[in-house]
């Protein structure tokens, strides 16, 4: 697989894509009909496909999700786009109890096929309510999928995924991960629904990386190898539904697991996929465990407290190092700048 694309490119390639294909397909949100397209996920969609199917919206997420709910109702596929997932929370009673409740309310004869696009991610000084990664409030609803691709090539299979599965769901993007490059195939595909990827072999601690963590964690796993501890990286992907047979699988070979989430630990989608791995393990064999995530407290401003609140590659083989050993060292890796910006390459 030769051509590469970054991941804005990949995400606006699914999108016209499916356009070309489907014309039930329609794009909204608010700046999606915006120069800047919305880092450029949306640019030349409006010109291409006019404004009968790409348009903004105004300043109304609960209205206007509630407009999207409607128009699956009527037949087509939306798409809406939320710059940040923080302003998801104002269509919280559209989203949780009528796009994902309806399928069922209705004993299957609705389907609400609605693809809700929300960011998350930080720098630029984007403080407490514009970095968030809420995501594990979505997963604890039946009804809705939620999918938070990390590479190019799953930003652009998981997103006609989206588009083409009957329920709602949200696709999580991390803003870091934008500019990323990697493998992305021209022809149309999909990256199936609820199957995780094993990113990296190894054999002593199985590592989770959820969205932009799975970047931090393969830098650590390099700062592990440099240490002589073979970590095994896996990339969910699909966190609702949940591949936890595949991580279950790697623990039961390490026997050590740690999930680094972008979000709090407390209630996160890292403490969901520990559960549900040590439900199946429980019996099998002794699983010593650790999640990583935001500090406690909410999303700092400033570039030097970020450097505290947020997990990154260094301390996230700080923790797994103690992890291995069992027994807190105070190894903290000198930083590689080499490894800073890691791309991804596959497999795929």
């Amino acid at each position: 697989m030769n051509r590469e694309a970054t991941y804005v490119e990949a995400i606006r390639e699914a999108t016209r894509q499916e356009m070309e294909r489907d014309e039930s397909v329609v794009v909204y949100g608010l700046d999606v009909d915006d120069p800047k397209a919305i880092q450029g996920t949306t640019a030349g969609l409006l010109e291409k496909f006019g404004a009968g199917r790409v348009f903004g919206t105004p300043l109304a997420e609960d209205a206007m999700t509630g407009v999207g709910i409607g128009m699956a109702l009527a037949g087509l596929r939306p798409i809406h786009v939320h710059i940040r997932m923080d302003f998801v929370m104002l269509a919280m009673n559209q989203l949780i109890n009528v796009a994902a409740k309806s399928r069922y309310m209705y004993g299957g004869q609705v389907q609400i096929p609605l693809v809700v696009r929300a960011m998350i991610g930080r720098s630029w000084g984007q403080g407490a309510q514009h970095s968030q990664g809420l995501y594990s409030f979505f997963m604890s609803v039946p009804g809705l999928r939620v999918v938070a691709p990390t590479n190019p090539h799953d930003a652009k299979g998981c997103l006609v995924e989206a588009i083409r599965t009957d329920d709602p769901v949200l696709y999580v993007e991390h803003r870091f991960l934008h500019f990323q490059k990697g493998p992305v195939p021209e022809a149309l595909y999909a990256t199936p629904l609820g199957k995780a990827r094993v990113t990296v072999p190894g054999t002593d601690v199985t590592l989770v990386g959820i969205s932009y963590a799975q970047t931090e964690c393969l830098q650590a796993q390099r700062y592990l190898e440099a240490v002589g501890i073979s970590a095994e990286v896996i990339d969910p992907i699909w966190l609702s539904p949940l591949d936890v047979e595949t991580i279950a699988d790697s623990v039961a070979k390490t026997g050590r697991l740690c999930v680094v989430d972008n979000g709090w630990t407390t209630c996160g989608a890292g403490a969901e996929i520990i559960a549900r791995v040590m439900e199946r393990l429980q019996s099998v064999r002794e699983v010593k465990i650790l999640r990583l995530g935001f500090a406690p407290v909410t999303c700092p401003p400033t570039p030097t407290l970020e450097a505290l609140y947020y997990p990154n590659g260094r301390t996230i083989a700080a923790g797994v190092n103690d992890l291995v050993l069992g027994r807190p060292t105070g190894w903290v890796p000198e930083e590689r700048k080499e490894w800073k910006n890691i791309e991804f390459k596959g497999p795929f």
